[in-house]
């Protein structure tokens, strides 16, 4: 092959082609599927990349809704466990703190919990319609969902429902960063989202 016939757009092309794998590996590997929260296979990639400035301080807005609760569900993200509080019409208030014990709305019995933390987490809403109905009834109260694997959660507990709000006991691995936040939809329904990091 004569080297005087490359043209420029010969050698442009080709350093482009070379140029492919090297911005792959340069790139961090994701994991996960359209249902799974997606995480990095670099842990320090992941962590460097987590959102910043929570705290472990109470949180709370006093807004009472007679919106009731549905459901409860967890889900895990490269950054944090979260949990979600579904309710079936106006965005609930909430106070969420960690506490030393966990109890029982309206009896005061003690919620045992794993973890080296409790989050006491009371959304401002009934679990009951207006007609004295439950709309939330879970099989069972001691594991509201399976947190078997996660990184920060232990446990979810259901501490009963009470004079319009409810309360949810959440056992963390400690006491680590956490928000909270309220988000519309589906629908006309709203849901109630706490997120508790893995590291601070």
């Amino acid at each position: 092959m004569n080297i005087h016939h490359i043209t420029p757009k010969t050698i442009i092309a080709a350093l482009a082609v070379m140029a492919v794998p090297a911005a792959a590996f340069a790139a961090p590997v994701l994991t996960g599927s359209a249902t799974a929260p997606r995480t990095t296979s670099t842990t320090a990639v992941a962590i460097a990349s987590c959102p910043r400035g929570w705290g472990s301080l109470p949180e709370a807005n006093s807004r009472m809704t007679q919106a009731p609760v549905t459901a409860v569900r967890t889900g895990r993200h490269a950054c944090y466990d979260r949990i979600v509080v579904d309710v079936r019409g106006r965005t609930p208030g909430y106070d969420v703190r960690y506490v030393k014990n966990v109890y029982t709305d309206g009896a005061g019995h003690l919620v045992p919990l794993r973890g080296g933390a409790k989050l006491q987490v009371v959304v401002r809403a009934p679990a009951y319609s207006s007609t004295g109905a439950a709309t939330y009834s879970p099989k069972n109260a001691r594991e509201l969902t399976n947190v078997a694997g996660y990184s920060t959660f232990r446990q979810v507990a259901y501490a009963g429902t009470f004079e319009g709000q409810t309360t949810i006991g959440l056992g963390v691995r400690a006491r680590l960063p956490f928000r909270v936040y309220t988000l519309a939809g589906p629908g006309s329904n709203t849901r109630l989202v706490i997120d508790v990091a893995h590291h601070w």
